[in-house]
Formats: structure tokens, sequence, C-alpha cells
């Protein structure tokens, strides 16, 4: 009885919560506008936190211990599973362009530059400890920088991409050294307000970044100098091959692309962690003042997290503009940290697999899902169906931040934990009692 009026109490409050901001929206209409009500989704709602709660309350119930075994055992399960899923997933990554269909390329395309900031920002945040909430502002620092080296000096793209990612880390350095005494919370507050200090700059520097206006015309990459046009004619990529033009031939390239970007990615910071850097990062995401303690300089090994996972950010950032061809300060928001963010948490601090796969769903996910339910709307002829599809999108952060407590609450770690250190005490080893007696051991 105490669940069940816990969950009723929960309800009621999801109710009084929800029910304005959900159940009414404005219409427009020849006559103005008026409210129209949505009792279904506020049902909806209400009865997901009614169960919700009412299915944790009874997990908790459960015993502690068992509870415990549990998610040890599931951890090894996806430990286990995890060298099986990735190859996979490589495969499945290099086979997706052969579907014929431009929409799970773009769509693919769209992940991947996720996973990729994803694996960026877990260097700062799952590896060092550092919780950054304005990792955004190296992604517009990157495709800026490119935007503006390549319209202006006429460079291209291969030769853009390593000044940007040099740049954004230079932004990481900068950032690192206000914030070199802080943590929690504050180091938090501190670098949003640098992700919102870059937006405001990029809007207002009218002389350089053509302010709300944005960036036109940004070139697109070459294939050892071939251009991806529809002319065919010399120099291009359809006409060294002898193929027809087609614009799916470039969106394909940027596949690939970005596919060879996060796979870089995922190798330096593997690389890195079993470096002396990449445990210095560890030792200090699990207690600074022991890491300060056992002589490693906390100063130099924060910035190194702040750049490096800001210049991949840079890289992820050229990369979006040239796929763009246009970029303006909109496009760099906090929304945008806020899912890298929880990409990052989902699926486990300092976890690479756990990363994509979160990725994956969050991004790839919804899309499927709204795909899903436009055609549960056709086939059925149902406007329910194709409304809630329409509206998705809107509700974007609101199921973000609901799968975030149900991540919380179930694997406090994320879906697959990654905090294990990459070097380890093993086993204490028994020594022989004649030995000791002897003054041997």
């Amino acid at each position: 009885m105490t669940a069940l009026r816990d969950a009723f109490l929960s309800a009621a409050v999801a109710l009084g919560l929800f029910g304005p901001m959900v159940g009414l929206v404005t219409v427009s209409s020849d006559h103005g506008l008026f409210l129209r009500a949505r009792p279904v989704a506020v049902a909806v709602i209400v009865g997901l936190v009614f169960f919700g709660r009412l299915g944790m309350l009874t997990w908790r119930g459960r015993n502690r211990a068992e509870a415990t075994r549990a998610n040890r055992a599931f951890a090894e399960r996806i430990t286990r599973a995890g060298k099986y899923v990735t190859p996979v997933l490589l495969l499945a990554a290099l086979a997706l362009p052969f579907s014929g269909s431009r929409y799970y390329v773009d769509l693919g395309t769209l992940v991947l530059t996720y996973i990729m900031l994803g694996w960026g920002l877990n260097i700062v945040v799952g590896l060092a400890g550092l919780l950054d909430l304005g990792y955004v502002a190296f992604y517009a620092v990157g495709a800026y920088s490119y935007a503006l080296l390549a319209t202006t000096y006429d460079l291209g793209f291969w030769t853009c991409l390593p000044l940007a990612g040099i740049l954004a880390g230079c932004a990481g350095v900068t950032l690192g050294f206000p914030v070199l005494r802080l943590r929690g919370d504050y180091l938090a507050i501190v670098t949003l307000g640098f992700g919102e200090i870059i937006r405001i700059v990029l809007n207002n520097w009218v002389s350089l970044t053509n302010g709300p206006n944005g960036i036109t015309g940004i070139p697109r990459p070459t294939l050892f100098g071939l251009r991806f046009s529809m002319d065919g004619g010399d120099g291009t990529f359809a006409g060294f091959f002898n193929l027809e033009p087609a614009t799916i031939q470039r969106v394909i390239f940027l596949y690939y692309v970005i596919f060879g970007l996060a796979l870089l990615t995922n190798w330096v910071s593997l690389r890195l962690r079993r470096m002396p850097l990449g445990r210095a990062w560890e030792a200090l995401r699990e207690d600074e003042v022991a890491c300060r303690s056992l002589g490693i300089n906390v100063r130099n090994t924060k910035l190194t997290a702040f750049g490096i996972g800001a210049m991949f950010g840079g890289f992820a950032g050229a990369f979006f503009a040239t796929r763009q061809a246009f970029i303006s300060p909109e496009s760099f928001t906090f929304i945008e940290s806020a899912t890298v963010l929880a990409i990052v948490v989902l699926g486990g601090l300092g976890s690479q697999l756990g990363v994509a796969l979160a990725a994956i769903v969050m991004v790839g996910g919804l899309e499927a899902l709204r795909d899903f339910l436009s055609f549960l709307g056709d086939q059925m002829g149902s406007e329910l169906f194709s409304g809630i599809a329409s509206e998705l999108p809107l509700y974007r952060m609101l199921i973000f931040g609901l799968a975030l407590v149900v991540m919380m609450v179930l694997r406090p770690r994320g879906l697959v934990s990654g905090r294990t250190p990459g070097v380890s005490m093993t086993a204490p080893k028994e020594i022989d009692a004649e030995l000791v007696a002897q003054g041997r051991s």
C-alpha cells in the first residue's frame, strides 16, 4: 500500500507539472490563436510516471545484496558481450552505405558525429572526471575555424582539418587555466558560461563570423583531388571513374570520412588510456588530493584532458561545417552540449562501447521510433500516431531526461561501466611460511 500511495502522489505531481505544459498547445487559425487540449499525451506521461515509480519502489524493496549481485552479473555479461558486439557494429557501419537509402546514410552520418563528440567528451568527463557543460564551444570553434580558413584563404578540407583541431585544442587549454582550482558544480557552471560566451561572440562579431546570418558556401572535401560535382567533368569523381553523377556519391563519401575520424578518435583514446597520461587522468578522476600526493602534476593533467578532448570536438566541428556547407551560431546551443553529455553518462563514464551504444539509441533510436509511428499512422489511418511522430522531436529532451532518471536508478554508472582503472592491483600472492620464518619474504 505504501508503494501504491507513493506512486499515486508521483502521478499527481506529474499531472500538475505536465498538465499545462503538455496538455495545452497553441493553435493558429483564421480567427486568431486558441488552446487545444491533448488529454491523451498527458495520460501517457502520467501513466509512465505512475508505473515507473511503482516499479522503482518494487525494485528497491528487493534484497540489496541480491540486487548488487544481479547488477554485477549484468555488468560482466555486458563486458563479455562487448567482444562480439564491437565487430558486429563495425561491420554494420561499413555495410550501411550499401543499403542504397540516402536517409539511412544521412542518419548514420549524424550518429557517427555524435559518437565522435561523445568519445571526445569522454576523455574530459569519463577519464579525467572533469564535468564539462560547454563542450559545444569547441565544436563551434572547429566549425568556424574550418569555415573561415576555407572561404578566406581558399584552403581544402584536409589542410584545414588539423588546423581546426589545433585551434579548438588551444581553446580547450584556454578554458582549462581559469578552472584549475575548481571542482564539481563550480567547474560545470564555468564551462557552461564558456560555451555561452563563445556562442554570443560568434553572434555579435559580425565582421568576422557574419553574425546570425552565418557562413555559406563552405567547400566540400575532395578524394585525392577529385570533387563530387553533378557536372561530371574533368577533376570530378564521376568523371574520373566514368560514372553517372549522383548526390549519393558525395553523401557516402562524407559518411566514410566521419567513420574514419570516429575510428581515429577511438584509437587515440584507447592508446592514451594505456599510457602514463591516461593513468594520471584516472587517478585525477578517483581522488585529486591523492593524485597530487603521488607527485602527479595536476595542472598539466587537467590541461591535457581539456586540450585533447577539445581537439576531437574541433575535428567533429570541421566535419559538420563541410557537411552542411552552412553554419550559424544557432547550430551550437547548450542543447548540443547536454545531448553529448547525456550520451556519455547513459553509455557509461569511461566506456567507449557504452558511448557508441548510447549514441545509436538516443540519436538513431528516436529517428527509428518516429519512422515507426509514422508507418503505423499511415497503415492504420490514425492521426494520433502521425501527430505523435511529428511532435516527437519537441519532446526529445524530455525523453533524454527520463532515460537519465531511469539509468541513474537502475545502473548509476551507465549501461557499460568503464571506470575500471587501466592498471589495477592483482590478487595478493601467498608466501610460503618457511620463507617468512627465514626472513626471505
